[in-house]
This record gives C-alpha cells, sequence and structure tokens, in this order.
C-alpha cells in the first residue's frame, strides 16, 4: 500500500470541495484516507472547472479559463512541463495520461456552459451527462488504480449527473439557459425514472466494482433520493425543492461505506 502523505495543496483541495460542493465533501470525508489523495483534487478540478464560466460574462474570458485547464491536463498527459498549482500539483500526483484525456473531454463539454443555446437534442444532453458526470468516474477509478466496468460508469454516471443537474436547473434557468431539452413536467419525470433505473443497474453490478473504487459511488443513495423526489414531484426541479434531510444524508453514506451505495 502507498504510504499516505498529506500536503497543503490536498488541505486547499479539500476546503475548496467542503465550500464548493458540500456532498461530495461528506462521501470523501467517509472514504478511506489513501483514497482521499486521488478524491479532493478531482472534485476540486471538478469545481473549478464548472465555475469557469460563471465568474465571468465575457465569453472570450471563459474559454480562456477553460483552455488554462485544457494546458494544464495536456502537460500531465505527457509528462513534464507541469505548472505549480494547488489543484494541478496534487491532481498531477494520480491522474493517468488516459484520466487526462478524459477530463479534456469534460472540458469541451463544459464549453456548452459558456453559452445560451439550447441542447441539440437529448442526444446532445445526454452525451454531456456522460462527459461531465460519468468521464469523473472514469478518470477516478485511473486515479485509485484500479479498472471501472465500463456499465457502472455509464449507468451511475448518469444517475449522479442527472441528480446534480436537476438541483442545478433552478440557476441555470435564473442566468437565462436552457438546461433541459424538454422542461415540461411529464418528460422530468421521465428521466428521472431513466435515473433510477439506471442506478439500480449500476448497483445491481456493485460486486464487479474493486473494493478501492467504492467511494466513487458513495453519493449515489442521495442522488437516488434526489431522483425519486424529481419522478413523484417534478415540479420540485424547477422550484430549487430537492434538498435532502441532513439525517438522510448521513445514513445514506454511512450504508455506502459499508458496501451498500
Amino acid at each position: 500500500m502507498t504510504e499516505f502523505h498529506w500536503s497543503d495543496d490536498l488541505t486547499a483541495c479539500a476546503e475548496l470541495v467542503e465550500r464548493g460542493d458540500a456532498a461530495r465533501f461528506r462521501t470523501t470525508m467517509a472514504a478511506p484516507p489513501e483514497a482521499r489523495l486521488a478524491l479532493f483534487p478531482l472534485w476540486a478540478f471538478n469545481i473549478e472547472v464548472s465555475r469557469a464560466p460563471w465568474v465571468t460574462q465575457e465569453p472570450m474570458i471563459a474559454e480562456m479559463r477553460l483552455q488554462w485547464w485544457r494546458d494544464a491536463l495536456d502537460e500531465i498527459r505527457l509528462g513534464e512541463g507541469i505548472r505549480r498549482h494547488e489543484v494541478v500539483t496534487p491532481l498531477s500526483a494520480r491522474l493517468t495520461p488516459e484520466g487526462a484525456g478524459l477530463l479534456d473531454q469534460l472540458i469541451e463539454a463544459r464549453r456548452w456552459d459558456i453559452w445560451k443555446e439550447p441542447f441539440e437534442d437529448e442526444a446532445h444532453f445526454l452525451r454531456y451527462l456522460d462527459a461531465t458526470s460519468g468521464h469523473l468516474l472514469r478518470a477516478g477509478a485511473g486515479m485509485l488504480g484500479a479498472a471501472l466496468p465500463e456499465v457502472v460508469a455509464a449507468d451511475a454516471g448518469f444517475a449522479l449527473g442527472l441528480a446534480a443537474w436537476f438541483r442545478a436547473i433552478p440557476a441555470l434557468e435564473g442566468a437565462g439557459r436552457m438546461p433541459l431539452p424538454d422542461g415540461r413536467e411529464s418528460a422530468v419525470a421521465g428521466l428521472a425514472a431513466e435515473g433510477l433505473t439506471r442506478a439500480a443497474a449500476a448497483r445491481r453490478a456493485r460486486r464487479e466494482v474493486p473494493r478501492a473504487l467504492a467511494p466513487l459511488f458513495y453519493g449515489l443513495p442521495e442522488a437516488v433520493a434526489v431522483l425519486k423526489l424529481a419522478q413523484a414531484q417534478p415540479g420540485r426541479v424547477a422550484d430549487g425543492a430537492l434538498e435532502t434531510a441532513p439525517l438522510a444524508q448521513r445514513l445514506g453514506v454511512l450504508k455506502a461505506s459499508l458496501g451498500r451505495w
């Protein structure tokens, strides 16, 4: 087993995740210490990239911010000239060249966030979810040192990504975006039902997932709870009323950490 080493950069990553993604902070703190060395930089990277299009009203500046991260990933992929940065440095310690390529595709998908055009169609929306959620799982698996069955990455990535997307819809609409290809409540309920079906499929296959990768899925119980709310009462999505009870959140993480994600 790799010796556990913490650093100031990892502390900075953990603090960034605590401020910017409370759900992932909870699940990562429940993970084994060794796994946190990979997960905190991965989630911190995701926060930095996901907020890049929103910190400016100038599309070209947003493009430049995303390009900065693409350049950093290219350095990691090549294994040379890696810039010193509190997120890039610890990310580079675990991210594989293949993972760097996956995260580059994630950034390319995030370029949609800069502009106000709707998704081209449902297939475009599904590709976006897979690139921004499924690729995090695929890259994270490489950082944790084990192979992730593709069907689990695809199904769990869809469920986790959709739940997070539903929660973000009020803010997206407030910013003038059109976050769903079909925003009717019946379509929202149908998406939620598909998310639940795919979460169940990922759970059925969890025996095929190496134990080292389990922390990637500690957020699945909360995602399932969110999707159940969205399916039963799709109006909650637009209303921003998808929060789950703190006790339920803690119990979900506890069960997941015991192998029941």
